[in-house]
């Protein structure tokens, strides 16, 4: 053990904390999903590998060696939204947040205030808030629109006879950027079948980026926010608001703290 520890560079030591911190940032990419699953089948089919080589089991051998060879192919395809996510998460930009707390405030009354109105005349809605990750690819297939966001636009957009109130609107900040957008709907099995498309469609935008979405049942009037997957249904205004004050003030809070420091330690030098 003393011969180990005396030949143990500095290097060593960041080496293993970079796999570490990789392997735990992995976990919680996996965490909850089928893809956690799948990783522990593949755990017990190399485990299976390495008994059948010591056993001499010359067939099984053969069988796990053959899936081995085409073990990269398998795993794009099975951790396929799970690979999306992780690398949307990579190309995320914490210091991108550019409102202030009261006009993030604002926003989002906006927000609830026109999602409680089209709730209680059932008229079924789908709103996009972005996050970190940026969806151009979603907003260039739908019209864009890049308007300051409003109550009364949101309504607009969604009433029944509007040719955008099928589609999805996305926000990011205080603008409204796009409406009439189409989303990925979800591949999970595991989704109800009473689920209709503006719920698969949240759930799917959700499992590979980062966004919240909350969607307005057409049929029922409820209202339910979408994020990483998880969907929480049934929220009246105030359950609506703590969400979105939760998710979206108090990481603005983290990001200005986070540039603060930055400030302090890189302070700009006026001419």
């Amino acid at each position: 053990m003393l011969n180990v520890l005396s030949t143990l560079r500095w290097q060593d030591i960041l080496d293993i904390a970079i796999v570490a911190t990789v392997l735990y940032w992995l976990f919680l990419i996996l965490k909850g999903t089928r893809a956690l699953q799948m990783l522990v089948g593949l755990a017990l089919l190399l485990l299976a590998s390495l008994i059948s080589k010591s056993a001499e089991l010359y067939t099984v051998d053969w069988l796990v060696t053959s899936f081995w060879a085409q073990v990269v192919l398998v795993i794009v395809i099975l951790f396929q939204p799970e690979i999306r996510r992780a690398l949307a998460q990579i190309g995320q930009t914490p210091f991108s947040h550019t409102l202030t707390a009261r006009e993030e405030s604002s926003t989002l009354e906006e927000i609830i205030r026109a999602v409680v109105s089209m709730a209680n005349k059932r008229t079924g809605a789908m709103i996009v808030l972005e996050r970190e990750t940026e969806l151009k690819d979603i907003v260039e297939v739908g019209v864009a629109l890049d308007a300051k966001l409003s109550k009364e636009l949101l309504l607009s957009l969604f009433m029944p006879y509007s040719p955008l109130h099928d589609g999805a609107v996305i926000i990011k900040g205080d603008r409204l950027v796009a409406a009439g957008c189409f989303l990925p709907l979800t591949l999970n099995p595991e989704v109800s079948k009473m689920l209709g498309t503006r719920h698969r469609a949240a759930l799917g935008v959700t499992e590979e980026t980062d966004a919240v979405v909350i969607v307005v049942s057409e049929e029922s009037g409820s209202i339910s926010v979408i994020r990483g997957g998880k969907m929480t249904p049934e929220l009246d205004a105030t359950a609506l608001r703590r969400i979105l004050t939760t998710t979206f003030l108090r990481e603005q809070g983290k990001h200005s703290a986070i540039v603060q420091r930055l400030k302090r330690l890189f302070p700009v030098r006026s001419k």
